[in-house]
């Protein structure tokens, strides 16, 4: 799915209460649509948890994202893995 599309999906389900975080391969899309949370990847396209068959860098990336659900700060927060 777009980059773009999923960044305005999330910020829709945020005002509805939903939270959300997304993770992001390009850091440009995530400054421009400004998604509430987003974890910023260094992964080639198509791969945004890492290379195939790496469960343990897969998971940390999971981790990664799922800690922003518990930083403070307004929205949005861009973070680098």
């Amino acid at each position: 799915m777009c980059n773009q599309t999923v960044g305005l999906i999330a910020a829709e389900l945020e005002r509805r209460g939903i939270s959300t975080v997304c993770i992001e391969l390009l850091r440009e899309v995530a400054e421009r649509v400004r998604p509430p949370r987003s974890l910023v990847v260094p992964f080639p396209h198509g791969y945004p948890l890492g290379k195939p068959d790496d469960p343990a860098l897969q998971r940390s990336v999971i981790r990664a994202a799922l800690a922003l659900l518990e930083r403070e700060g307004p929205p949005p927060l861009i973070v680098d893995l």
